[in-house]
């Protein structure tokens, strides 16, 4: 199983992208990844916040696939303990899934359309972060998550 992850819009700050690619350099010596940073809308100032979902979910849709198992990284998806997260991927894992692919939306969320299409919503926190920062953090657990399912010592608990 491939896992890729798919960004809306691209960071502004150096440390998001150096802690995005320390963690990305690690997982990607447990299983192919693979992401994509969709560019953000350009001459958008006169949008609103519907329009900013409804044109992005049509960007995020044009570069997911059918046989996809899609989850959105959204505030009111299901909370996992890093272990259930690794659960959660092992169990895509054994059903022969080709591509897990997890989508950060962006400051406004998900379409509607995007919504119907995904499979499953996780949420890393009740908090809301930078969609940034979320990179750092989500990889971080997915690096994790496989460290776990390989009973490595990172995780300590």
């Amino acid at each position: 199983m491939k896992i890729r992850l798919v960004m809306m819009g691209k960071t502004k700050e150096q440390f998001t992208d150096e802690g995005y690619s320390f963690y990305k350099n690690r997982v990607v010596n447990y299983l192919p990844f693979d992401d994509l940073i969709i560019p953000g809308l350009k001459n958008s100032g006169g949008f609103t916040p519907d329009e900013f979902r409804w044109r992005e979910g049509e960007l995020l849709m044009k570069h997911t696939r059918d046989d996809d198992f899609l989850v959105l990284l959204d505030e009111r998806g299901k909370a996992f303990t890093s272990r259930d997260f690794a659960r959660f991927v092992q169990q895509r894992m054994n059903t022969g899934i080709k591509t897990l692919t997890f989508i950060i939306g962006g400051a406004y969320g998900f379409s509607d359309e995007v919504y119907k299409a995904a499979h499953f919503k996780l949420s890393l926190s009740s908090m809301t972060f930078p969609h940034q920062l979320v990179r750092i953090v989500f990889m971080e657990q997915l690096y994790r998550a496989m460290t776990i399912l390989r009973n490595e010592p990172y995780h300590n608990e």
